[in-house]
């Protein structure tokens, strides 16, 4: 009988980051993926709320997340993090899964951990920017387009064509 894979998911540790570089150089294909530097400085400003998923032992999905303001995302590939002295979202800035984990409940296992984390916060809600024609996938956790204004149009224009500014209100 063969054994099943068993997804478990972690906090992300520093040396997770060669395996999330790599994670990232397939997965992103529209845009230029983010540097160590900048995938550094948001897990050092909040280990807690950045997870890794593994697969058989191996690294197979990642998610970076940090409290935020709704208002000012951050700017892709920041090179520093410095978090909001009060934050109102917990802003889910990356998920990334790499092909061996694919199909395996390894996205809705680490969106499960990032959900766990958002109300365990406090904070009333959650926010992303959608990119590569990924806001279908968000809407099915609740995830909805949010209106575009200054400055926050600029924002999204650093994170490539078709990117969308989406929320999830718990309060509503």
């Amino acid at each position: 009988m063969a054994k099943i894979a068993e997804v478990k998911i972690r906090l992300m540790r520093q040396n997770d980051l060669a395996q999330m570089l790599a994670i990232q150089a397939v997965c992103y294909t529209e845009i230029v993926p983010e540097t160590r530097t900048s995938l550094l400085a948001k897990l050092t400003a909040s280990p807690t709320t950045c997870f890794v998923a593994l697969l058989n032992g191996q690294i197979v999905g990642y998610l970076l997340s940090v409290p935020w303001e709704f208002s000012n995302p951050p700017a892709l590939n920041a090179q520093n993090c410095q978090l909001p002295d009060a934050p109102d979202c917990l802003y889910l800035h990356d998920l990334a899964i790499a092909p061996a984990g694919r199909g395996a409940g390894v996205g809705q296992r680490l969106v499960d951990a990032f959900m766990q984390t958002l109300y365990a916060s406090g904070l009333c809600r959650a926010c992303l920017i959608a990119i590569q024609g990924s806001a279908s996938y968000w809407k099915r956790f609740g995830f909805e387009p949010v209106a575009m204004m200054q400055p926050l149009a600029d924002r999204l224009e650093t994170y490539g064509q078709g990117a969308q500014y989406l929320c999830l209100d718990l309060a509503q």
